[in-house]
């Protein structure tokens, strides 16, 4: 079946309006490369990377793996980490030419087009010849296990090259992943690098591609090349599939889609540049969750069944009398609509001038319905270009704002321009950022490739000026909320042209997002904004858990049911009530003492945080102290007091409390308190003690203490006693116990810790 045709009518499509009616500022900005006039709408420039010497060749597409951006260029790649957005930093560079140096990452693996000279295998700068078995086009296969230290693993050869390429996975098959090859140079015939060889008939229309028996001659064009990469050995990768994805069904013809322009001159007037005739796909967007692919394919768009990845199949198909070339293709979160681009005049041209009709070079989105595509409405950037501004639909991806449909995309020197297509009949832009032209004497290529979005932050990759890093900002269109759930999103690894599902954890910042958007439509959301507040500042407490989830509930039946009501019910199952009591435990003291002051640690854990660990000391069942230590949310505490009572016996009790207001249960350690010194007395009797006064040749001692002896040490000479209350220390004299001529010091201890010192001297007999 042939492709199904907008009637000529669809030029007459609303095309998107600006956010503002006044004079747009994007209009008459001053020339320059470095210091153009710049014009933005809730856009905030952050950082502006120039491309090093090596790459002074054309920036192309990005992808994304952790930290780091990969800037393509026809010169190889360089790479960016953007941890800090604001201040991305130029980590490595690799050379490796062959234009045009599209990228996709998928793992540890990186892919790369090659379309054109010097394309060689070695990455050398020098243009092989045909026949040179160094000469090279198709896609590389790199392993980025060192992300600055690329090693080039494979290199597949493809008839007309890669101008662009997509990684496909399949879910059913964990050990391989695919990559569509979309080449559209000139067939490869004379090489003889390519494997199985390449062959060519001349000629677009349906039967150009029979033979005089009317059977299909399969050719190397009106394909695309599946390549099957294994992943436990990516240098085996190879072609395993050339999809005839735009055959004709009845007669097997591949070339069964637009074949010839559908008018002999463009709408403008102009000729056709370049011309709408399907013989490649220019870019494929696969988003294998859904199992669709879209294709925008030079002269057509195409529906792709992908639910066998090395076997695409085409479900549906459309053409468009004012495209020229149909580009690339996004869908929508829900995967419900497609936004095709037009390339006219091949992203060299200026498209965006006053003359040029809104449906000229834009988009245009379609609704899937029953697996079909179905024309919605055009959308173009708004803002007149000057006639020295290449300017065109180019490359874009979804802004991940939950419950609307939004998209960031490149229009060459219009900038990157955002707007929302949730009524796919009516698209609005909500946000732009653009700059004047490189010059005012002439056009010079120049500005986005591509801007995409990638956790949290907008990046661009500017043909002539670097790598640009953008930051959305608040306004009318899009919410604090909405630009906070969308930074929640966070990936691993991005290419715009694979796309992931986008899901939202709970959030408050989602649900607020949904308030949001009823209140842009006009309701009333005041009340329910206030229980939405309120349940957030109740959830900032643990301890208020569960009135947290009783306001979330409130709020979502106020808002009845809906989109807001089931984000406000999914947040409020997310909120933890913890039951769980705290684990608290007495380091010291371990014994009843006695202790001439009590050094009291309690220690504390909680698997949410505590708020507080508790040592209080009783006597007689009466609280003489109290001591305490803030947990400040800490899983861990230790609390640590030093206690000075009076004599006598107590009870430390103690626990924790956690942020939840969950209780340990209290325990309780009894002590006794001896702050009494001991006495050491001099014995009577000549055989004990020899001298008088503090002076002796032989001396004894008597030590008494009613909470019992310890130790005594002499001169620091230590000796351990029995713990008896009555303890002696007999017949001292020089060279015993640590006695020594002269003056000596005796100090007794007690179990409490109490001591009394003694100073004597000893003389010879």
């Amino acid at each position: 079946m042939g492709a199904v045709t907008l009637g000529l009518s669809v030029v007459s499509a609303t095309a998107a309006t600006a956010v503002n009616d006044d004079a747009d500022p994007r209009e008459g900005l001053s020339a320059g490369l470095f210091d153009a006039g710049q014009a933005a709408s809730n856009v905030t420039l952050l950082s502006t990377q120039p491309k090093t010497s090596a790459f002074n060749n054309y920036n192309s597409d990005l992808a994304f793996t952790g930290d780091y951006a990969i800037s393509g260029n026809y010169n190889g790649f360089q790479i960016y980490d953007v941890s800090d957005a604001a201040a991305p930093e130029l980590k490595g560079t690799y050379v490796c030419p062959g234009g045009q140096g599209d990228v996709s990452v998928y793992g540890n693996l990186l892919f790369m087009s090659v379309e054109s000279g010097p394309g060689r295998i070695d990455c050398g700068t020098e243009n092989p010849a045909t026949s040179d078995p160094q000469n090279f086009r198709g896609v590389r296969v790199f392993d980025i296990t060192d992300i600055l230290a690329p090693v080039q693993v494979a290199a597949v050869q493809t008839c007309r090259g890669s101008h662009t390429h997509t990684v496909v996975e399949d879910a059913d098959d964990a050990d391989n992943v695919y990559v569509y090859v979309s080449g559209t140079a000139g067939v490869r015939t004379t090489s003889p690098n390519v494997p199985g060889g390449c062959t060519n008939v001349n000629g677009n229309t349906l039967e150009s591609q029979l033979d005089a028996e009317g059977n299909p001659i399969l050719g190397s064009r009106f394909l695309v090349e599946v390549i099957k990469v294994p992943l436990a050995n990516p240098a085996a990768a190879e072609v395993v599939n050339k999809a005839r994805l735009f055959a004709d069904a009845e007669t097997g013809s591949p070339a069964g889609l637009q074949g010839t322009p559908q008018t002999p001159r463009h709408p403008s007037g102009g000729s056709w540049s370049p011309s709408p005739v399907t013989d490649a796909c220019h870019d494929i967007t696969a988003y294998p969750e859904i199992g669709l692919a879209a294709g925008a394919c030079e002269g057509n768009g195409i529906l792709i069944d992908i639910s066998d990845p090395a076997n695409p199949q085409r479900v549906d198909e459309v053409s468009d009398p004012n495209f020229a070339y149909w580009h690339s293709a996004t869908f929508n979160n829900d995967g419900t609509k497609v936004v095709f681009t037009d390339e006219w005049g091949g992203g060299g041209g200026a498209r965006c001038r006053d003359t040029d009709a809104p449906e000229w070079g834009a988009n245009a989105i379609f609704d899937i319905v029953d697996g079909k595509l179905e024309f919605a409405s055009y959308y173009k950037m708004p803002a007149v270009q000057s006639a020295t501004e290449n300017c065109v639909a180019h490359n874009g991806s979804l802004v991940p704002v939950p419950g609307r449909d939004i998209m960031v995309q490149a229009w060459y020197q219009g900038g990157l321009s955002v707007f929302d297509f949730t009524d796919s009949a009516n698209p609005v832009e909500i946000a732009y950022f653009d700059r004047g032209p490189v010059s005012d004497a002439g056009l010079v290529l120049a500005g986005y490739w591509s801007a995409y979005w990638y956790n949290g932050n907008i990046f661009g990759n500017e043909i002539g000026r670097g790598f640009d890093s953008l930051g959305l900002t608040a306004s009318d269109y899009l919410s604090e909320n909405e630009l906070a759930a969308a930074a929640e999103w966070q990936r691993d690894e991005f290419n715009a042209q694979a796309q992931p599902t986008i899901a939202h954890a709970p959030s408050f910042a989602v649900a607020g997002s949904y308030i949001d958007q009823l209140g842009r439509t006009g309701a009333d959301v005041t009340t329910l904004m206030a229980q939405f507040e309120t349940a957030k500042s109740l959830a900032a407490n643990p301890a208020k858990a569960r009135e947290a989830i009783a306001a979330l509930e409130a709020a979502a039946a106020a808002a009845g049911p809906g989109d807001v009501a089931d984000a406000l019910l999914a947040l409020a199952a997310t909120i933890h009530v913890d039951t769980t009591k705290p684990v608290t435990t007495l380091v010291a003291p371990t014994t009843a003492g006695p202790f001439n002051a009590l050094q009291v640690q309690v220690d504390a854990t909680d698997e949410i945080g505590l708020s507080r660990v508790v040592a209080n000391i009783y006597q007689n069942g009466k609280l003489v102290k109290s001591t305490q230590t803030a947990g400040n949310g800490e899983k861990a505490v230790s609390h640590t007091a030093t206690v000075t009572l009076p004599e006598g016996s107590y009870m430390v009790r103690y626990n924790s409390q956690d942020t939840a207001g969950n209780i340990s249960a209290t325990r309780e350690h009894a002590f006794t308190i001896d702050t009494t010194a001991p006495k050491a007395t001099v014995k009577a009797g000549d055989n004990f003690t020899v001298g008088a006064d503090g002076t002796y040749s032989l001396v004894s001692f008597k030590l008494h203490d009613a909470g019992k002896i310890d130790k005594i040490t002499l001169n620091g000479v230590v000796k351990d006693l029995s713990n008896n209350a009555w303890s002696d220390v007999n017949f001292v004299k020089p060279g015993t116990f640590g006695g020594q001529l002269g003056e000596n010091t005796l100090v007794v201890y007690d179990v409490a810790g109490n001591t009394q010192t003694t100073v004597f001297t000893l003389v010879a007999p």
